[in-house]
């Protein structure tokens, strides 16, 4: 058995330092929580999807938006918006400028132009409601912020599964079991904790990697990998919208998120634009084009008409300026550096763009307006929410509001001896017989097995349909390699360990993606079904759940939260 290292006690456990974890972390301790720790797989410093920047932070400021439901109506009306419950919406909105001035008080650079300006991500003569920043220091400031107010930061600790207990009935989360991971020899380390809060991040790796099939670390985000997801399915917490599938766009094959962030206007090959909103470079509102219309990068290639590219000739200098220096913070330094050393001048080169693999961005964990989940005590913040939007402001609010809830609720709760939990004895005895294998399988194997089934019987549309029987033989194949997995998967040290545990994850979550593909009998967005090919008005309105009860799958409509 791997031993255990260390047993701590948690007021509020924060699985993630991505922002919504430190923002958590940040705001529990605030709040009053004396014994706030964040478990986090990598460093935080630089992890996340935030790791290196972001330049564009969703906002109200009355000042220039006037009313609150002109930006709320347009954002639930754009393609973003369809997976948002308003309610949760609409708070985040009002508390956006509070955590701008707030981020801006720590030494985040809210206005780089030297105003609040917002730009991209919207419509030409319209209303726009993302504030451009400079994020390429965020996660440091808060990183700095959460140790000033006494939070212990455990880096190279991912979480691997939680500890439930049911209570006159329901069930209240206990516990966190936990891989140190920090040297090549694994332990365990148990969190006695009276509240969690997860915020691990969007999902990658479901699906074979769309720039490059073989390299499945080339995505245009952190390649999280369903923890958050997996612990709170595993938990019995309601998870929301994994049915609809989200595909980003960008660079072909240098994958990178950010599009909003070049200013040129999508053409293509004879120089057309393949939008009607921009016919040159915009520094202020940039290509909406790509974010109406987000398959046309497929769609084009698939007709014969394309490729799309990306056209920033005739922006003047100081315009391509400010792009090089927005994609700084947007943490796109790499992409700056490799068009440096290859001499590429996107004011004189076009550059291709793509889609990507399915991600599960936005779509996830259900959370109440409080960011609790159905789970007593368990909390949810960041790109793993499923119903409470995607990208840096939701995140930023949804760890405020979940760490405060949190810790007003372990004020009134006790620690919980979690070590002859029956459950968690059978998840590190899981994981230590991995360890003892001198042969079998490692995690990769099982990872691209599982993108080939998910590719194959649970793709994303428009060009590939899903139908009742082919994700019936997609749930056939993945519960084979479930077992599989379980009992021949071998690792060799604490790394590989972690992404064993990972592909477990990856696993619980393609199970939850199948079962709510089935149960939506229609076609929506990016879930197309050739055995239900319209779209159901009836259901314009509601948030498909699924759940795990009593070691079986249910789902179930319910309707938005208002």
């Amino acid at each position: 058995m791997i031993p255990v290292k260390a047993v701590l006690e948690a007021d509020l456990a924060v699985v993630g330092g991505g922002i919504g974890g430190l923002m958590a972390a940040i705001s529990a301790a605030e709040a009053g929580a004396e014994k706030v720790i964040v478990l986090e797989k990598a460093h935080v410093r630089r992890s996340g999807s935030g790791a290196t920047g972001n330049d564009h932070f969703r906002c109200f400021l009355p000042e220039y938006h006037k009313t609150l439901d002109s930006i709320l109506q347009q954002t639930l009306n754009s393609p973003i918006g369809m997976t948002r419950d308003p309610v949760i919406l609409r708070q985040s909105l009002e508390k956006s400028f509070e955590l701008v001035r707030m981020w801006e008080e720590w030494g985040i650079n809210m206005r780089p132009t030297g105003k609040y300006e917002f730009m991209g991500h919207a419509f030409p003569g319209r209303l726009r409601p993302s504030l451009k920043y400079d994020g390429r220091n965020q996660k440091a400031v808060l990183m700095t912020q959460a140790k000033k107010r006494g939070v212990r930061i455990f880096n190279h600790h991912p979480a691997l599964d939680l500890c439930v207990a049911e209570e006159d009935g329901a069930r209240r989360v206990t516990g966190v079991l936990a891989l140190d991971m920090s040297v090549p020899e694994p332990a365990f380390v148990l969190v006695r904790a009276k509240t969690v809060l997860l915020a691990t991040g969007l999902t990658h790796r479901m699906y074979l990697t769309g720039p490059t099939p073989a390299y499945m670390f080339n995505t245009s985000h952190c390649p999280n990998c369903a923890g958050g997801q997996a612990l709170a399915w595993r938990a019995g917490a309601r998870l929301v919208n994994m049915e609809i599938p989200y595909v980003h766009a960008g660079p072909k094959y240098f994958a990178r998120a950010g599009k909003a962030t070049w200013i040129g206007v999508y053409r293509y090959p004879d120089g057309r634009p393949v939008g009607p909103f921009i016919t040159r470079p915009d520094v202020v509102y940039g290509d909406i084009t790509g974010d109406v219309w987000n398959s046309a990068f497929t769609d084009v290639l698939l007709d014969g008409s394309g490729p799309v590219y990306q056209d920033c000739s005739g922006a003047s200098s100081e315009e391509l300026a400010f792009m090089r220096g927005a994609m700084f913070s947007e943490g796109l330094s790499a992409m700056v550096h490799y068009m440096d050393e290859h001499e590429l001048d996107p004011g004189k080169h076009a550059f291709e763009f793509m889609q990507y693999e399915p991600t599960f961005h936005g779509r996830g964990v259900e959370v109440k307006p409080d960011a609790e989940t159905s789970v007593s005590g368990l909390f949810a913040a960041g790109d793993m929410v499923g119903n409470g939007g995607a990208g840096i402001s939701p995140a930023a609010y949804l760890g405020w509001t979940g760490g405060e809830h949190a810790a007003k609720k372990a004020a009134v709760l006790s620690f919980t001896n979690i070590e002859d939990d029956p459950a968690l004895k059978e998840r590190m005895e899981l994981f230590s017989s991995f360890l003892k294998r001198e042969e079998g399988p490692d995690w990769k194997e099982a990872n691209f097995a599982l993108q080939q089934i998910m590719s194959d019987y649970a793709p994303a549309g428009p060009h590939r349909v899903r139908s009742a029987t082919l994700l019936r033989a997609g749930m056939e194949y993945l519960e084979q390699l479930r077992a599989e997995a379980f009992s021949h998967l071998r690792a060799g040290c604490s790394h590989t360990l972690m992404r064993t545990g990972e592909v477990l994850d990856l696993l619980d979550c393609a199970r939850a993606v199948l079962h709510a593909a089935l149960a939506r009998e229609e076609s929506r967005a990016g879930h197309r079904r050739s055995d239900f090919r319209f779209t159901n008005p009836l259901l314009n309105s509601r948030q498909l759940n699924v759940w795990l009860e009593g070691g079986e799958v249910k789902t179930g409509f319910r309707d938005k939260w208002m």
